[in-house]
């Protein structure tokens, strides 16, 4: 059995817990509610409150001890690769997405996380396929859309092919140093454009990733 998002608790329909006293509440009382019954499914909103509240360490743990009770509980499992990325340790995070995918390959949020992944260790192509997925099956996700215009091995900018447009197809200015150039002017969609050609020489450079996330935080905020 295979327990989803319509289990008791679902992460990305949780409040943020307020100010620190009312999450510090939270954990205390999510704490004596494990502590009551250890083999309660409390223990997936008992991470992510320690996640949330930056005790990843912690997250990771009460994680792994509850899925070792309940290996099937997918929303744990995917609070636990939110901590893992956030703790920077993109391979361990695959591994438990992977899992989940294994038997629920239509999970859409895990496909998105999974496409974040894979993009940040700069396995663009992996990304890309992740998100083919996400739009396939939300169509109406305007964000992966948007992601997969910039992120795909043939992506262009869209135009009459004047200026900027003819730069940005040469590979000539397909550069670190000229995507930083466009990111600092402000043309987050150009510099995503030539990052996502860098990286994708390059896979191993961390800065090219890094700049590569930064345009597209930029382009995101532009977009509202």
């Amino acid at each position: 059995m295979t327990l989803k998002t319509d289990d008791p608790y679902d992460p990305d329909m949780q409040a943020s817990g307020g100010d620190d006293r009312a999450l510090a509440d939270a954990i205390r009382r999510h704490e004596e509610r494990l502590a009551r019954d250890p083999e309660s499914l409390a223990f997936a909103q008992l991470a992510d409150l320690y996640r949330k509240g930056g005790r990843t360490g912690d997250a990771i743990l009460c994680c792994r001890e509850g899925l070792r009770r309940w290996p099937h509980y997918t929303t744990a499992r995917l609070i636990l690769a939110k901590t893992l990325v956030a703790e920077g340790q993109l391979d361990a995070a695959l591994a438990e997405l992977g899992a989940i995918l294994q038997t629920s390959p239509k999970d859409v949020q895990c496909h998105r996380l999974a496409a974040e992944v894979q993009r940040r260790a700069g396995r663009l192509d992996a990304a890309v396929g992740h998100l083919e997925k996400v739009v396939e099956l939300d169509p109406g996700d305007r964000e992966s859309k948007g992601l997969l215009s910039v992120l795909r091995a043939d992506a262009v900018m869209p135009g009459d092919g004047a200026g900027l447009v003819r730069i940005l197809g040469d590979d000539t200015f397909a550069t670190l140093s000229f995507g930083t150039l466009c990111l600092e002017q402000g043309l987050a969609e150009e510099a995503a454009l030539v990052l996502n050609r860098v990286v994708r020489r390059a896979p191993d450079n961390a800065e090219a990733r890094e700049r590569l996330e930064a345009a597209l935080r930029a382009r995101s905020r532009r977009r509202g």
